[in-house]
């Protein structure tokens, strides 16, 4: 065996491979979507990726130190893997694609090996290794689609159905959502003296009428069940496959929630959702941000992550998004991969309600959902239950494990269903999964509502460790410490030129007058450059966070105000740590109702100068005082006159981890606001730039390292509570950071 005589042609291997993997998947997208797949194209297909997977193989076997055995090997195998993977159809199963070594890795694999022949040959003795190791993954992959495509073939079940005795009538409703449309819903009564409600999600491009099998089948007679159409899907209205945003289809979610608490009665604690796939990642994101006290969640095949299989799919996807505007993606996804119910194929080609399009924003922010969703797992405490499909190819099933594991619920269960497709509760054999179900909502709703405390978690939570993690001092000369002394170096140098930076530095990000800067959002500095750093220090992740913030908060302060006029009660309005007070000014003046009287207050001498200036101007000066005091002096705030009816708290208890600190400061206002009034509050339980904040941004507290300790929603609303509130209303950026709440006192 000789060398190569050009091994850089190697260097061909991966692009090749790549471009054969993306336009393998674009000729069948084309071909199904524009009706020109044929059986003769699909005998070329399988007839000839054998031989072309034996021309990428082959070439190996005279390169050292691959042994040409091996090389063979890999191309048989390679070939009887794909026969395999057919055969499924001749025994009544679906074409196999099981793995772990199919055709889109194997790719991966030889491109990878083809640069280091390309780049680094002769290659050291070890790597020779790498063709056995993929011979052996490829044995493991024929023995999958073996055995996987006999267990798909064997006799069905019985399917559990309705009994046409006893199935439940169905009643047709809407409700109105946060923006004013009329989101439609099916409602199922209980038959007995209702006991609780179960709420059931879709999945991405289906409608609610395709779980009403799941109403007989849970075998729940004494609760009622609702199915909603989510906005842009079946009969509810909005372009088909599209929303404004996630944000907008969770809080729709709320929405939900609420309109059952005003039609029928329910409180969160009186409910379960369960939940498949997007309607998955919707409901989790939804009890996530709004901390909601559920009885119970069950969540089957979550969408945390969508197989898309191109490779590169997804920034691919977002640099298209960025160039070219909003666009819709058609769903690869058919029937026969969902489930291998034959009725349930049937119908789903067959629905006219079913939307085969999605909006590219909403599926990159289902991304985005899903990986702060896993990875944020410790901070849904709600009982969960956890159901994945052993053969689901629609969507990755790791990150449902890692959200499993993550997951701060005291109670949780996880079901595997081997040899299940995607559509779990849908499958033809499900009656065990549903089993589960049942049983799991049975004896949630026999318990008590679990409720687990949160009060204590500045000293024993888990964004405790993390906070104290980010503050633990990194070796200097280590990698990572020198990549951010490398940063705050940077940042040094980029205050010469950006105004932004220049009051971050000076006077701390964390400060009044930084947050004023950034509510201003002009880009200042000097000459194009400075102004352009300035521009990309605004357009922060955070900082647009804290511009949606401000919005969110004159919505919500507007609305206390006009809830305080329809009670007939005085509008006394204090903020206890206004910083410059620009928010609260604002939307003092853009409120549907005006204040009787405004008490700003803040604890910086220079934030009480520019407050009293941003009055004056805003001509509040003749009803508003900005003075100097301290948030956490409770006998203080306990005494303010008059008593405020409305409260306002924002970017505060962000700041200050101990909930010692935050819990004295909300006894101060309990005590201040009469029963009927309101609190206006701000959070932050989620940051994707936590550590950069705390290795390179200073605090306004002599230029100490501004370390943030997240606070939960769930621990924040019970801090709330235990000062006599309740949260009534609630508001959250699209990317999780910062939260808005409106509780009236009790």
């Amino acid at each position: 065996m000789g060398r190569p005589n050009r091994p850089a042609l190697f260097l061909l291997l991966l692009p090749w491979c790549l471009a054969r993997m993306a336009l393998n998947a674009v000729d069948g997208l084309l071909a199904r979507e524009h009706g020109r797949a044929s059986r003769l194209g699909a005998y070329l297909n399988e007839l000839w990726d054998p031989v072309a997977d034996a021309a990428l193989i082959l070439p190996f076997a005279r390169v050292p130190p691959f042994d040409p055995a091996s090389a063979v090997a890999v191309a048989l195998l390679a070939g009887w893997s794909e026969l395999a993977g057919v055969l499924g159809a001749t025994v009544g199963a679906d074409r196999r694609y099981d793995g772990p070594m199919g055709k889109s890795d194997r790719a991966v694999v030889l491109g990878a090996l083809g640069a280091a022949v390309g780049l680094f040959h002769p290659l050291p003795a070890p790597v020779g290794l790498a063709l056995p190791l993929v011979a052996l993954l490829i044995a493991i992959t024929l023995a999958n689609r073996v055995r996987r495509g006999l267990a798909a073939s064997t006799p069905p079940a019985p399917a559990p159905g309705p009994d046409p005795m006893t199935a439940r009538p169905v009643e047709e409703h809407h409700f109105t959502t946060h923006d004013g449309e009329a989101l439609f819903y099916r409602r199922w009564p209980a038959r007995d003296r209702p006991q609780g409600g179960v709420l059931l999600f879709h999945r991405g491009h289906e409608h609610g009428g395709r779980l009403a099998h799941l109403v007989d089948e849970l075998d729940l007679p004494d609760h009622t069940f609702y199915a909603w159409d989510a906005r842009g899907h079946g009969r509810s209205p909005g372009e088909r496959g599209a929303a404004p945003s996630l944000g907008a289809l969770v809080r729709d979610i709320d929405a939900f929630v609420r309109h059952l608490g005003d039609t029928d009665g329910l409180a969160p604690s009186d409910l379960a959702i369960v939940a498949q796939s997007v309607g998955a990642v919707l409901a989790t994101a939804w009890v996530h941000d709004y901390a909601p006290p559920l009885r119970a969640l069950v969540v089957a095949s979550p969408a945390f992550s969508v197989q898309l299989y191109v490779p590169l799919a997804r920034p691919g996807l977002a640099l298209l998004r960025r160039l070219s505007g909003p666009f819709f993606v058609n769903s690869y996804v058919k029937a026969r991969m969902l489930t291998h119910d034959p009725a349930r194929v049937a119908s789903f080609e067959a629905d006219p309600l079913v939307t085969r399009p999605i909006s590219v924003d909403l599926l990159l922010a289902l991304y985005e959902a899903g990986d702060r969703l896993v990875a944020d797992a410790r901070a849904i405490t709600v009982p969960t239950q956890l159901l994945v499909s052993g053969d689901d190819w629609v969507v990755r099933q790791a990150p449902q494990h890692r959200f499993f594991v993550g997951l701060g619920s005291p109670t949780k269960e996880r079901h595997v269903f081997e040899g299940f497709f995607h559509d779990t509760l849908g499958e033809r054999d499900r009656a065990p999964a549903v089993a589960r179900v049942r049983d799991f909502l049975r004896a949630r709703f026999a318990a008590p509502p679990e409720v687990v405390s949160q009060r204590d978690a500045h000293r024993v939570g888990y964004t405790r460790d993390e906070a104290e993690a980010l503050a633990s001092p990194l070796p200097p000369y280590s990698p990572r410490g020198l990549l951010w002394a490398a940063v705050r170096a940077g940042i040094r140098l980029g205050a010469k030129l950006s105004d932004g930076l220049a009051v971050g530095v000076r006077t701390g990000f964390d400060s009044g007058s930084m947050l004023d800067y950034v509510y201003c959002n002009r880009a200042e500095g000097t000459g194009p450059l400075g102004r352009l750093i300035d521009r990309l220090h605004l357009d922060a992740v955070g900082w647009r966070g804290i511009r949606r913030r401000k919005v969110h908060l004159e919505e919500l302060i507007g609305e206390a105000l006009r809830r305080l006029q329809a009670q007939g009660l005085p509008k006394h309005v204090v903020d206890i740590a206004a910083g410059h007070g620009r928010y609260v000014v604002e939307a003092l003046q853009a409120a549907p109702v005006p204040p009787d009287t405004v008490l700003l207050r803040d604890y910086d001498p220079l934030n009480v100068a520019a407050g009293a200036r941003l009055l004056a101007d805003a001509r509040l000066d003749g009803v508003g005082r900005f003075v100097q005091a301290d948030a956490f002096d409770e006998e203080g705030l306990a005494a303010l006159a008059p008593a405020p009816t409305l409260a306002v708290v924002s970017g505060l208890y962000e700041l200050f981890s101990d909930n010692a600190l935050v819990a004295r400061s909300l006894a101060g206002l309990g005590r201040a606001v009469p029963p009927g009034g309101w609190l206006v509050y701000t959070g932050q339980p989620w940051h994707p730039q936590l550590e950069l904040i705390a290795r390179a941004l200073t605090s306004h507290r002599g230029g100490q390292a501004w370390v943030m300790r997240r606070r939960t929603q769930a621990e924040l609303d019970q801090l709330v509570a235990a000062a006599g509130f309740d949260k009534v209303e609630q508001r959250i950026d699209e990317h999780g950071i910062f939260t808005v709440s409106l509780a009236r006192r009790r």
